[in-house]
């Protein structure tokens, strides 16, 4: 009798975070967004920056590669070193290179500092990301209060992702591009004014070796892969500098797998990707950014190009999308919780196949606005689900000491998944010979809804949900 009190509570106490939890996760929180913002907060930017500080145009790409190559390339690097050295202490660091390397490119008055600090935020990015996730995986155990912390963390960064073109083009219309960037300084003075108080990690029994020819291997492999990507989306699957980076990148990848085989304590543990839940749980999650980062870059060009809306407004337009990325964020946890992280992760992308199906008809009238509002907005939640329930399956069940693996494993699909979508998808739409670019957009936009779909597909196949 006097036990029945007590047990009702339990599983509503267990979905709840605790005071000290929630600071932490805003905190965590915080680092990310303000990264996922970073990804294309310049974008708008890019022509006034050159002509500011005194840019070639063909050079201009590079502020954006600049921090892709590493932010991409050296993310599962970072991810093992956060298991190896601490997650606590490689999170403080990068939050400290992200503003300095920030300040640096306020105050940029030529273009070899700005690149550099492109770099320092790239590098930070790497070394932040990964830590911060697999601080939020050891700090909940599997369930339902995972679930929804990954599902804040990932509706966040992806609204992020659309933030920031919208946020660029603000900062940079009204006041000035170097606020892109000091935006980041303020952000991190504040997360190293709380951070190091309210963030926890269990402690390390023993240090093992870092495997400094596997880590070599593996981020000269991710470094040359995403340069070859970003190169196809400027001069064409053909071209040498397209070409020659993915196949050393082939090669590295393969020396690495034999290294690592003969390696005591190897970067990778042999049984982590063998794990199905952790192999066809990041295929999905790089396909869901590769998906709906690159249906954003081709909506901004038909906003544009076709119905003659200014960038800032088409900006604000696709903010309906971040809206709905924000929801999918905050009932994904529920699906998974009800239903599984693969349910999760099939569901999101064959709904958001489906509702960017009819986007690939769209015609030059601006009576299809509201319809692609209305799509995208349903496509954002979605998409969503399907992102928190890849991130929930690529880390359940995966050891304590190997979580900053798993974590960097989960975000380096996101940022490869980022960088190579919209390349593929620009070299699509601009592809196909015709008058105008319309007919480009919709093969395009047709494409991509045929990838969500098939990734449904193979994912529900293969997958095996924990």
């Amino acid at each position: 009798m006097f036990h029945q009190p007590c047990t009702p509570p339990q599983p509503e106490r267990a979905e709840r975070f605790t005071p000290s939890q929630r600071t932490a996760m805003t905190v965590l929180l915080a680092a990310n967004f303000t990264l996922a913002v970073d990804f294309s907060i310049l974008n708008v930017a890019l022509p006034v920056i050159g002509s500011d500080l005194g840019f070639a145009t063909d050079a201009l790409q590079w502020i954006v590669t600049a921090f892709a190559l590493c932010a991409a390339g050296f993310t599962l690097l970072f991810g093992r070193v956060a298991d190896l050295f601490g997650r606590k202490r490689l999170f403080l660091t990068g939050i400290v290179l992200l503003g300095l390397a920030s300040a640096a490119g306020g105050l940029a008055q030529e273009p070899a500092l700005l690149l550099t600090a492109r770099v320092g935020q790239g590098l930070a990015t790497a070394m932040v990301t990964p830590a911060a996730l697999s601080l939020m995986t050891t700090m909940f155990p599997d369930g339902p209060v995972r679930s929804r912390a990954l599902g804040l963390n990932g509706a966040l960064m992806a609204a992020g992702f659309t933030v920031g073109a919208v946020l660029g083009g603000i900062l940079t219309g009204a006041i000035s591009w170097r606020w892109a960037f000091f935006i980041n300084v303020i952000v991190a003075l504040a997360v190293l004014a709380v951070g190091p108080f309210v963030l926890r990690e269990s402690s390390r029994r023993s240090r093992p070796r870092l495997d400094v020819p596997g880590a070599v291997l593996v981020t000269g492999a991710l470094v040359a892969l995403v340069f070859g990507i970003d190169n196809a989306g400027r001069a064409g699957w053909a071209a040498p500098g397209t070409w020659a980076p993915m196949l050393g990148a082939l090669v590295l990848f393969v020396i690495f797998v034999a290294v690592e085989g003969r390696t005591k304590q190897p970067l990778i543990a042999p049984g982590l990707l063998w794990r199905r839940n952790v192999g066809w749980g990041n295929a999905a999650g790089f396909l869901a950014f590769a998906t709906f980062t690159s249906l954003v870059f081709l909506l901004t060009l038909y906003l544009q190009e076709i119905l003659g809306y200014t960038s800032l407004a088409a900006g604000l337009f696709l903010g309906v999308l971040g809206v709905g990325t924000v929801i999918g964020g905050l009932i994904a946890p529920k699906v998974t919780g009800k239903t599984s992280a693969k349910t999760a992760i099939v569901g999101g992308l064959l709904v958001q196949a489906a509702v960017v199906a009819p986007l690939a008809f769209a015609g030059d009238d601006r009576a299809w606005l509201l319809p692609l509002l209305v799509l995208t907005f349903l496509g954002g939640i979605a998409n969503l689900v399907a992102i928190v329930g890849y991130a929930v399956a690529s880390t359940a069940g995966v050891p304590s000491d190997q979580q900053g693996l798993a974590t960097g494993l989960v975000t380096m699909s996101q940022q490869v998944g980022i960088t190579l979508g919209t390349p593929v998808m620009s070299a699509v739409a601009t592809g196909v010979a015709a008058s105008t670019l319309l007919p480009g957009l919709h093969l395009a936009i047709g494409i991509n809804a045929g990838v969500a779909l098939l990734s449904a597909i193979v994912i529900g196949v293969f997958l095996r949900s924990r």
